[in-house]
Protein backbone atom coordinates (compact mmCIF):
# COMPACT_ATOMS: atom_id res chain seq x y z
CA UNK A 1 0.00 0.00 0.00
CA UNK A 2 1.23 3.50 -0.84
CA UNK A 3 1.74 5.39 2.46
CA UNK A 4 -1.27 7.52 3.34
CA UNK A 5 -3.60 5.84 0.83
CA UNK A 6 -6.79 4.00 1.63
CA UNK A 7 -9.17 1.74 -0.30
CA UNK A 8 -12.78 0.77 0.33
CA UNK A 9 -14.28 -2.67 -0.25
CA UNK A 10 -17.99 -3.49 -0.06
CA UNK A 11 -19.70 -6.88 -0.25
CA UNK A 12 -23.40 -6.15 -0.66
CA UNK A 13 -25.71 -9.17 -0.82
CA UNK A 14 -29.28 -10.22 -0.38
CA UNK A 15 -28.77 -11.20 3.26
CA UNK A 16 -26.44 -8.42 4.44
CA UNK A 17 -23.71 -5.97 3.52
CA UNK A 18 -20.14 -5.56 4.78
CA UNK A 19 -18.01 -2.45 4.37
CA UNK A 20 -14.24 -2.28 4.86
CA UNK A 21 -11.72 0.54 4.73
CA UNK A 22 -8.10 -0.58 4.50
CA UNK A 23 -5.56 2.12 5.30
CA UNK A 24 -2.30 2.98 7.03
CA UNK A 25 -3.92 2.70 10.46
CA UNK A 26 -5.36 -0.76 9.73
CA UNK A 27 -8.79 -2.00 8.74
CA UNK A 28 -12.18 -0.69 9.83
CA UNK A 29 -15.36 -2.70 9.12
CA UNK A 30 -19.09 -1.98 9.23
CA UNK A 31 -21.97 -4.46 8.81
CA UNK A 32 -25.49 -3.48 7.75
CA UNK A 33 -28.55 -4.98 6.07
CA UNK A 34 -29.12 -6.36 2.56
CA UNK A 35 -28.36 -4.39 -0.60
CA UNK A 36 -29.72 -5.83 -3.86
CA UNK A 37 -29.65 -3.00 -6.40
CA UNK A 38 -31.88 -4.86 -8.86
CA UNK A 39 -34.78 -5.89 -6.63
CA UNK A 40 -34.74 -2.78 -4.41
CA UNK A 41 -32.53 -0.03 -5.81
CA UNK A 42 -33.63 2.72 -3.43
CA UNK A 43 -33.39 0.48 -0.37
CA UNK A 44 -29.96 -0.75 -1.42
CA UNK A 45 -28.72 2.81 -1.93
CA UNK A 46 -29.87 3.75 1.57
CA UNK A 47 -27.85 0.86 3.00
CA UNK A 48 -24.81 1.74 0.89
CA UNK A 49 -24.88 5.42 1.80
CA UNK A 50 -25.40 4.63 5.48
CA UNK A 51 -22.55 2.13 5.44
CA UNK A 52 -20.15 4.46 3.67
CA UNK A 53 -21.10 7.29 6.02
CA UNK A 54 -20.54 5.15 9.10
CA UNK A 55 -17.23 3.93 7.67
CA UNK A 56 -16.08 7.54 7.17
CA UNK A 57 -17.04 8.43 10.73
CA UNK A 58 -15.25 5.40 12.16
CA UNK A 59 -12.13 6.11 10.10
CA UNK A 60 -12.34 9.80 10.93
CA UNK A 61 -11.70 10.93 7.36
CA UNK A 62 -13.47 12.11 4.21
CA UNK A 63 -13.60 9.06 1.94
CA UNK A 64 -15.13 10.80 -1.10
CA UNK A 65 -12.00 10.39 -3.22
CA UNK A 66 -10.92 7.01 -1.84
CA UNK A 67 -10.69 4.27 -4.51
CA UNK A 68 -13.44 1.71 -3.89
CA UNK A 69 -14.76 -1.59 -5.19
CA UNK A 70 -18.39 -2.38 -4.47
CA UNK A 71 -19.44 -5.95 -5.26
CA UNK A 72 -23.23 -5.90 -5.15
CA UNK A 73 -26.10 -8.29 -5.71
CA UNK A 74 -28.24 -7.23 -8.67
CA UNK A 75 -25.61 -5.55 -10.88
CA UNK A 76 -26.83 -7.46 -13.92
CA UNK A 77 -25.58 -5.04 -16.58
CA UNK A 78 -23.47 -1.94 -17.18
CA UNK A 79 -26.52 0.31 -16.98
CA UNK A 80 -27.24 -0.63 -13.37
CA UNK A 81 -23.55 -0.31 -12.49
CA UNK A 82 -23.53 3.21 -13.94
CA UNK A 83 -26.68 4.15 -12.06
CA UNK A 84 -25.19 2.96 -8.78
CA UNK A 85 -21.91 4.78 -9.42
CA UNK A 86 -23.69 8.08 -10.10
CA UNK A 87 -25.80 7.73 -6.95
CA UNK A 88 -22.91 7.14 -4.53
CA UNK A 89 -20.86 9.74 -2.64
CA UNK A 90 -17.66 8.29 -4.13
CA UNK A 91 -15.65 9.77 -6.99
CA UNK A 92 -13.58 6.68 -7.82
CA UNK A 93 -15.73 3.55 -7.57
CA UNK A 94 -15.56 0.22 -9.36
CA UNK A 95 -18.98 -1.46 -9.36
CA UNK A 96 -19.13 -5.23 -9.84
CA UNK A 97 -21.74 -7.95 -9.43
CA UNK A 98 -21.27 -9.89 -6.20
CA UNK A 99 -20.06 -13.08 -7.93
CA UNK A 100 -16.93 -11.29 -9.13
CA UNK A 101 -15.67 -10.63 -5.60
CA UNK A 102 -16.71 -14.10 -4.43
CA UNK A 103 -14.63 -15.63 -7.24
CA UNK A 104 -11.62 -13.46 -6.43
CA UNK A 105 -11.83 -14.11 -2.70
CA UNK A 106 -12.36 -17.87 -2.87
CA UNK A 107 -9.43 -18.41 -5.24
CA UNK A 108 -7.18 -15.70 -3.78
CA UNK A 109 -6.74 -14.22 -7.24
CA UNK A 110 -5.80 -17.49 -8.96
CA UNK A 111 -7.37 -18.86 -12.13
CA UNK A 112 -10.11 -21.42 -11.57
CA UNK A 113 -13.82 -21.68 -10.86
CA UNK A 114 -16.32 -21.38 -8.05
CA UNK A 115 -19.90 -22.53 -7.63
CA UNK A 116 -21.92 -20.44 -5.21
CA UNK A 117 -24.55 -22.49 -3.38
CA UNK A 118 -26.75 -20.64 -0.94
CA UNK A 119 -30.41 -19.67 -1.21
CA UNK A 120 -29.56 -19.01 -4.88
CA UNK A 121 -26.72 -20.26 -7.06
CA UNK A 122 -24.19 -19.25 -9.69
CA UNK A 123 -21.02 -20.59 -11.28
CA UNK A 124 -18.06 -18.43 -12.27
CA UNK A 125 -14.59 -18.88 -13.74
CA UNK A 126 -11.49 -16.73 -14.04
CA UNK A 127 -8.80 -17.23 -16.67
CA UNK A 128 -6.14 -14.54 -16.87
CA UNK A 129 -7.83 -11.16 -17.06
CA UNK A 130 -11.17 -12.65 -18.16
CA UNK A 131 -13.95 -13.65 -15.75
CA UNK A 132 -17.44 -14.90 -16.56
CA UNK A 133 -20.42 -16.26 -14.65
CA UNK A 134 -23.55 -18.22 -15.47
CA UNK A 135 -26.76 -18.67 -13.48
CA UNK A 136 -27.88 -16.55 -10.57
CA UNK A 137 -31.19 -15.64 -12.20
CA UNK A 138 -33.48 -16.32 -9.27
CA UNK A 139 -35.72 -19.24 -8.37
CA UNK A 140 -38.43 -18.51 -10.94
CA UNK A 141 -36.03 -18.88 -13.86
CA UNK A 142 -33.09 -20.80 -12.49
CA UNK A 143 -30.90 -21.08 -9.38
CA UNK A 144 -30.50 -24.78 -10.03
CA UNK A 145 -28.72 -26.76 -7.28
CA UNK A 146 -29.40 -23.96 -4.77
CA UNK A 147 -31.06 -24.32 -1.41
CA UNK A 148 -34.29 -22.79 -2.73
CA UNK A 149 -34.26 -25.12 -5.74
CA UNK A 150 -33.71 -28.16 -3.50
CA UNK A 151 -36.59 -27.21 -1.21
CA UNK A 152 -39.04 -26.51 -4.01
CA UNK A 153 -38.03 -29.68 -5.87
CA UNK A 154 -38.45 -31.84 -2.76
CA UNK A 155 -41.94 -30.47 -2.19
CA UNK A 156 -42.81 -31.17 -5.82
CA UNK A 157 -41.63 -34.75 -5.39
CA UNK A 158 -43.77 -35.05 -2.26
CA UNK A 159 -46.82 -34.04 -4.32
CA UNK A 160 -45.95 -36.66 -6.94
CA UNK A 161 -45.63 -39.31 -4.24
CA UNK A 162 -49.00 -38.36 -2.74
CA UNK A 163 -50.70 -38.64 -6.13
CA UNK A 164 -49.08 -41.92 -7.18
CA UNK A 165 -46.80 -40.36 -9.78
CA UNK A 166 -43.69 -41.45 -7.86
CA UNK A 167 -42.80 -43.83 -5.06
CA UNK A 168 -42.93 -42.42 -1.55
CA UNK A 169 -39.83 -42.12 0.63
CA UNK A 170 -39.16 -41.10 4.24
CA UNK A 171 -38.47 -37.55 3.03
CA UNK A 172 -41.70 -37.20 1.04
CA UNK A 173 -43.67 -38.75 3.92
CA UNK A 174 -42.23 -36.24 6.40
CA UNK A 175 -42.92 -33.28 4.11
CA UNK A 176 -46.51 -34.33 3.48
CA UNK A 177 -47.15 -34.97 7.16
CA UNK A 178 -45.61 -31.67 8.26
CA UNK A 179 -47.69 -29.59 5.85
CA UNK A 180 -50.92 -31.52 6.22
CA UNK A 181 -50.95 -33.17 2.83
CA UNK A 182 -51.18 -31.87 -0.73
CA UNK A 183 -53.30 -28.82 0.06
CA UNK A 184 -50.90 -27.76 2.80
CA UNK A 185 -47.86 -27.97 0.53
CA UNK A 186 -49.64 -26.03 -2.21
CA UNK A 187 -50.64 -23.38 0.32
CA UNK A 188 -47.12 -23.12 1.68
CA UNK A 189 -45.62 -22.77 -1.80
CA UNK A 190 -48.10 -20.06 -2.78
CA UNK A 191 -46.67 -17.61 -0.25
CA UNK A 192 -43.13 -18.95 0.23
CA UNK A 193 -40.08 -16.84 -0.51
CA UNK A 194 -36.89 -18.48 -1.84
CA UNK A 195 -35.46 -18.43 1.70
CA UNK A 196 -38.48 -20.43 2.93
CA UNK A 197 -37.81 -23.15 0.38
CA UNK A 198 -34.09 -23.03 1.17
CA UNK A 199 -34.79 -23.68 4.85
CA UNK A 200 -35.54 -27.28 3.83
CA UNK A 201 -32.13 -27.80 2.22
CA UNK A 202 -30.23 -29.07 5.29
CA UNK A 203 -32.95 -31.66 5.89
CA UNK A 204 -32.74 -32.79 2.26
CA UNK A 205 -28.95 -33.05 2.43
CA UNK A 206 -29.22 -35.11 5.61
CA UNK A 207 -31.80 -37.38 3.98
CA UNK A 208 -29.45 -37.92 1.04
CA UNK A 209 -26.77 -39.01 3.50
CA UNK A 210 -29.27 -41.58 4.72
CA UNK A 211 -29.86 -42.85 1.16
CA UNK A 212 -33.36 -41.45 0.77
CA UNK A 213 -33.96 -42.02 -2.98
CA UNK A 214 -35.61 -38.65 -3.65
CA UNK A 215 -32.96 -36.70 -1.74
CA UNK A 216 -30.15 -38.63 -3.46
CA UNK A 217 -31.71 -37.93 -6.86
CA UNK A 218 -31.90 -34.20 -6.11
CA UNK A 219 -28.29 -33.92 -4.94
CA UNK A 220 -27.15 -35.81 -8.02
CA UNK A 221 -29.27 -33.60 -10.25
CA UNK A 222 -27.80 -30.51 -8.62
CA UNK A 223 -24.27 -31.82 -9.14
CA UNK A 224 -25.13 -32.54 -12.77
CA UNK A 225 -26.21 -28.94 -13.23
CA UNK A 226 -22.89 -27.79 -11.80
CA UNK A 227 -21.03 -29.90 -14.35
CA UNK A 228 -23.02 -28.35 -17.21
CA UNK A 229 -22.44 -24.86 -15.85
CA UNK A 230 -18.70 -25.43 -15.52
CA UNK A 231 -18.58 -26.91 -19.00
CA UNK A 232 -20.26 -23.78 -20.36
CA UNK A 233 -17.54 -21.76 -18.65
CA UNK A 234 -14.84 -24.01 -20.20
CA UNK A 235 -13.51 -25.05 -16.81
CA UNK A 236 -10.88 -27.81 -16.97
CA UNK A 237 -10.28 -30.41 -14.22
CA UNK A 238 -6.68 -29.20 -13.98
CA UNK A 239 -7.99 -25.91 -12.54
CA UNK A 240 -9.02 -25.46 -8.89
CA UNK A 241 -12.72 -25.55 -8.09
CA UNK A 242 -14.25 -24.19 -4.89
CA UNK A 243 -17.82 -24.65 -3.67
CA UNK A 244 -18.85 -21.63 -1.62
CA UNK A 245 -21.97 -20.67 0.30
CA UNK A 246 -23.86 -22.40 3.05
CA UNK A 247 -24.80 -25.40 0.92
CA UNK A 248 -21.38 -26.02 -0.64
CA UNK A 249 -20.31 -28.71 1.83
CA UNK A 250 -23.55 -30.64 1.30
CA UNK A 251 -22.59 -31.37 -2.31
CA UNK A 252 -19.03 -32.57 -1.76
CA UNK A 253 -20.00 -36.25 -1.57
CA UNK A 254 -22.09 -36.00 -4.75
CA UNK A 255 -19.60 -34.39 -7.13
CA UNK A 256 -18.31 -36.29 -10.17
CA UNK A 257 -14.83 -37.66 -9.55
CA UNK A 258 -12.92 -35.04 -11.56
CA UNK A 259 -14.74 -32.16 -9.84
CA UNK A 260 -14.16 -33.70 -6.41
CA UNK A 261 -10.45 -34.13 -7.14
CA UNK A 262 -10.14 -30.47 -8.19
CA UNK A 263 -12.02 -29.12 -5.19
CA UNK A 264 -10.19 -26.76 -2.83
CA UNK A 265 -11.61 -24.98 0.24
CA UNK A 266 -12.25 -21.27 -0.35
CA UNK A 267 -9.19 -19.18 0.50
CA UNK A 268 -11.24 -16.16 1.54
CA UNK A 269 -14.58 -14.39 1.49
CA UNK A 270 -16.31 -12.11 -1.00
CA UNK A 271 -15.18 -9.15 1.12
CA UNK A 272 -11.58 -10.34 0.74
CA UNK A 273 -12.19 -10.49 -2.99
CA UNK A 274 -13.68 -7.00 -3.09
CA UNK A 275 -10.64 -5.72 -1.21
CA UNK A 276 -8.29 -7.35 -3.71
CA UNK A 277 -10.26 -5.76 -6.58
CA UNK A 278 -10.19 -2.38 -4.82
CA UNK A 279 -6.38 -2.49 -4.56
CA UNK A 280 -6.19 -3.52 -8.21
CA UNK A 281 -8.49 -0.63 -9.17
CA UNK A 282 -6.38 1.83 -7.18
CA UNK A 283 -3.26 0.62 -8.99
CA UNK A 284 -4.89 1.22 -12.37
CA UNK A 285 -5.75 4.86 -11.64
Amino acid sequence: MIPGERVIAVDGGGSGSRFLCDGPAGRVTVELGPANVYTDFDGALRVLRDGLGQLARDVGADLTFTPACLALAGVIDAGIADRVRRALPLRHARIEEDWRAALEGALDGRDGAVVGLGTGSFAARKSGDAARAVGGHGLRLGDEASGAWLGRSALSRALHAAEGLADASPLTDVLLDRHGGVAGIVGFARDAAPADFAALAPEIAAAAGGDDPHAVALLREGAGYMRRALSALRWAPSEPLSLIGGLGAAYLDWLPQDMAAAHVPPAGTALDGALRLAHEFRGQR
